[in-house]
């Protein structure tokens, strides 16, 4: 009897199944149910990365520059807050690690190519103005072709620029009769009244150098704002305590005025440029000290996104009476007067140039492809120090800053007197180096223009 050879009998009530059956595995079906991923709302690493993800995406998927601001800003914790015009002592090196920025001594190369050329055919332009402060270093790929702003200046008359500023002194120090200022109000009485004269009428006489000045907004005492993340720290108390949460910057400035432009200034150096090294503090923000409070998370350029001079040119602060020189002098604080200044210079500059990159709808989690460049002019209406800044990264959370090699760049000089006293109406000292930087500053502008 013939015995089949494909075909096997299991046990009664199992199935049949052929041997011969090919031996290629079929293709499992598509799954009937969704991925199985953590939750949104346990405690754990993974959920908590989840939540980061969705988080992100709201803010890519965002419809309008707004839109995006809000979101950024939607989770409210407590957050330290930055004082740009502080009392803690060297200030200046804990807010470069808290915005990652470079500072370099004296200004950018561009600025002393035109500081050169600026004063063969300036008119009435003292000897010793043509010394230009010296760079800190030699940034790599830096404009090395004459400036517009060189050429501008080149055609000066530096004698009624002089004019102009010690008119606007002597209105505010000599021909008006004031009565005495109250107490720590004596920058509000002399200084801010003669650096508002002083800029504005400078800004109206420079207008035909310069086409952007022509279209630009001159704020009085704005307000400016902005909120980012920088490192991480573990909670200590309150129901969440044990959990690691990003440590919460919030800058909230109020420069005594600022020129908005409807173009941005030309970089400085390229994007990738290193120019030293940012120090590195191990210590928590609540040392220097800084403390934390808990309100609205804002970024603000001083105007609305809608605004078309959505670009910074130049901000001018004010030192408070608390922080002036003769102050810090009298309690064996000389050594803090730069860092004062430096300290100021840094976080205004930085909080300003973020903001508007923001504003063009980057963020920590979309890094800037393009610098964004601003300047800065800190005086107790005698002394004036100047800054520039160049914004190179938005990126300084825990996780974007550890593949990051860019670094933002702040160049500054030292303050020096505008003029030495006022004396029976007449302005004696007067120093025409830090006026031609003033004017320098102030005709600075796209290469186009």
């Amino acid at each position: 009897m013939a015995a089949f050879r494909g075909w096997r009998l299991l046990w009664p009530g199992r199935c049949w199944f052929s041997q011969t059956e090919s031996a290629v595995p079929q293709q499992a079906p598509d799954s009937l149910y969704p991925p199985i991923v953590a939750s949104a709302t346990a405690k754990s690493k993974a959920a908590k990365r989840r939540r980061l993800e969705h988080f992100h995406q709201r803010v890519h998927a965002a419809a309008s520059i707004e839109e995006k601001l809000r979101l950024y800003g939607q989770l409210q914790r407590p957050k330290y807050t930055v004082y740009p015009q502080t009392f803690a002592l060297n200030a200046d090196r804990w807010y470069q690690s808290f915005t990652k920025t470079v500072f370099v001594p004296g200004l950018p190369p561009r600025a002393v190519l035109e500081a050169a050329k600026a004063p063969e055919g300036a008119a009435g332009v003292a000897p010793e103005a043509a010394n230009a402060p010296e760079p800190g270093a030699a940034a790599p790929g830096a404009s090395k072709t004459p400036e517009p702003a060189a050429e501008a200046a080149a055609l000066l008359d530096m004698g009624e620029l002089r004019s102009l500023a010690c008119d606007a002194l002597l209105q505010e120090s000599f021909y008006q009769k004031k009565k005495r200022p109250f107490l720590y109000c004596d920058q509000d009485h002399t200084p801010g009244p003669f650096l508002t004269q002083l800029v504005s009428t400078l800004a109206a006489a420079l207008c035909s150098r310069n086409p952007l000045l022509a279209a630009s907004s001159l704020d009085l005492k704005p307000e400016v704002n902005y909120y980012w993340h920088h490192g991480e720290e573990v909670i200590v108390h309150g129901h969440r305590k044990g959990r690691v949460d990003p440590v919460r910057f919030q800058i909230d400035d109020n420069p005594h005025l600022q020129i908005r432009v409807p173009k941005q200034l030309p970089q400085i150096v390229p994007l990738e440029s290193d120019l030293g090294e940012v120090p590195v503090i191990d210590h928590k923000p609540s040392k220097l000290p800084l403390f934390k409070r808990q309100y609205e998370n804002k970024v603000f350029i001083g105007s609305k996104v809608a605004d078309p001079c959505c670009y910074g040119h130049t901000q001018f602060h004010l030192i408070p009476d608390k922080l002036k020189r003769e102050r810090l002098l009298r309690v064996n604080l000389g050594d803090q007067i730069e860092v004062v200044n430096r300290a100021n210079g840094i976080a205004s500059l930085f909080a300003w140039t973020a903001a508007q990159a923001m504003y063009q709808g980057f963020w920590n989690e979309a890094d800037v492809t393009r610098p964004f460049v601003s300047q800065a002019v800190v005086t107790d209406g005698k002394y004036f120090a100047f800054f520039c800044y160049q914004l190179n990264t938005l990126a300084l959370t825990a996780e974007t800053i550890q593949n990051n090699p860019r670094k933002n760049i702040c160049w500054g000089t030292e303050s020096k007197p505008l003029y030495d006293v006022v004396e029976d109406g007449n302005v004696k000292g007067f120093n025409d180096e830090i006026l031609l930087q003033l004017v320098r500053f102030l005709l600075n502008r796209p290469k186009e223009l």
